[in-house]
């Protein structure tokens, strides 16, 4: 699989925590190495992605999309495996999310309350399942992955958000407890005493 693929996915409507060993591996790659510098997220757009991620994921008893560093996945995702027309797009996005959150709060979106932001984040999250189920399909078509690839800015960031929270060690480990390195497996061990007995 090629991160081209993968990217798609991310449009496609596909959700964690369903993921084959190779797709696993393919997102884990992005995951930003210790001490990553963001090099497309400018410091604004970085506080913006930061406090989204947080209302997609914030942190309960485990820690949340922030402690992931979802934000830095984000910026690997928009600077290594990105079209520039989708990296444009990526970014647009996040200024029309500080745009509408200025007309709504007369702030940007990183300014705002933490319920101004859920509210804002809730009202497109309606707005876009409004539009999709008022979508016509002909048939059993589905659109292009590019297409879809391309459409909405908000579904593309939940998605993006979700895969890089699960794919990173806080997310795998911590909140699904699943093992990234199973432990060894013993196939010969000795039968207890009974248990071979016929």
């Amino acid at each position: 699989m090629q991160r081209r693929d993968a990217l798609r996915i991310f449009a496609a409507g596909a959700v964690l925590p369903v993921f084959s060993p190779e797709l696993f591996a393919l997102f884990s790659q992005a995951q930003p190495p210790p001490g990553y510098a963001l090099r497309t997220l400018t410091p604004h757009l970085n506080d913006t992605v930061m406090a989204m991620i947080d209302q997609i994921i914030p942190a309960t008893d485990t820690p949340g999309a922030k402690g992931a560093r979802v934000n830095e996945f984000i910026d690997v995702i928009l600077s290594e495996w990105a079209t520039p027309e989708e990296r444009t797009h990526f970014l647009e996005g996040l200024a029309g999310i500080d745009k509408e959150s200025q007309q709504l709060f007369g702030k940007n979106f990183a300014e705002a309350s933490p319920q101004q932001q859920l509210t804002q984040l809730r009202a497109i999250d309606d707005a876009t399942l409004a539009g999709r189920t008022t979508r016509v399909r002909h048939g059993n078509t589905i659109p292009e992955p590019d297409a879809q690839l391309k459409g909405d800015f908000w579904e593309v960031f939940k998605r993006i958000t979700v895969h890089g929270y699960y794919t990173s060690e806080i997310g795998f480990t911590q909140e699904l407890k699943l093992q990234i390195i199973p432990g060894a497996q013993h196939g010969c061990a000795p039968v207890g005493p009974g248990l071979g007995d016929a």
